[in-house]
């Protein structure tokens, strides 16, 4: 109940911005305002995921389905929705419809999740959300990123480990009082 009366409220309180945010991503590059993308959720269910459109249109095509550093496909615009995080907005929309939490493991893409043991398979036993301990710590992830040779092995070999054992122990301590810690902490992060 309080996800979906929050993200309902914070739909309708910021449907202004985001309309003002569609008319700078059309003004900015082609394509849709919107990217969506298949991400997997709880009980490894597979469902879309809705963000800011920060990238040229048909990104996914154009190269990895990471990001690293000020990577060529990331738009002018862009690039400013996704320092502030405002590009992850439209997630409330999945908290509305039941896709997602506010507090949970981040929904990973399906690629990543064929490589999850058995047993880093049980954070998808709850709802993935906007934020998470991983979101805090890796907060910079593509700038990580773009210091290594080959990024994407770095993702699968030092960061989603650790992302995975960061969900393991929010999983361990999961309550609403933790949630609203890891909320707060998000916005700490989020203003710095």
């Amino acid at each position: 109940m309080f996800d979906f009366i929050v993200s309902l409220i914070g739909l309708i309180c910021l449907l202004p911005v985001f309309f003002v945010i569609a008319i700078l991503i059309k003004i900015d590059s082609k394509g849709p305002v919107f990217f969506k993308q298949v991400r997997v959720g709880k009980d490894i269910k597979e469902f879309k995921i809705f963000k800011f459109r920060t990238m040229i249109q048909d990104s996914e095509k154009k190269g990895m389905q990471i990001t690293v550093g000020r990577d060529s496909r990331i738009t002018k615009f862009g690039y400013v929705l996704r320092r502030t995080k405002i590009d992850e907005l439209p997630q409330l929309i999945n908290i509305l419809i039941g896709d997602m939490s506010f507090v949970g493991p981040r929904p990973e893409v399906p690629k990543y999740i064929e490589m999850y043991t058995e047993q880093q398979q049980n954070i998808l036993k709850i709802k993935p959300g906007i934020t998470d301990l991983a979101s805090i710590e890796y907060r910079d992830e593509n700038t990580l990123l773009s210091d290594s040779n080959n990024p994407e092995e770095t993702y699968i070999k030092e960061i989603m480990p650790r992302k995975i054992q960061l969900n393991v122990e929010y999983l361990r301590r999961f309550s609403i009082f933790y949630d609203i810690k890891i909320i707060i902490k998000t916005i700490l992060a989020v203003m710095k």
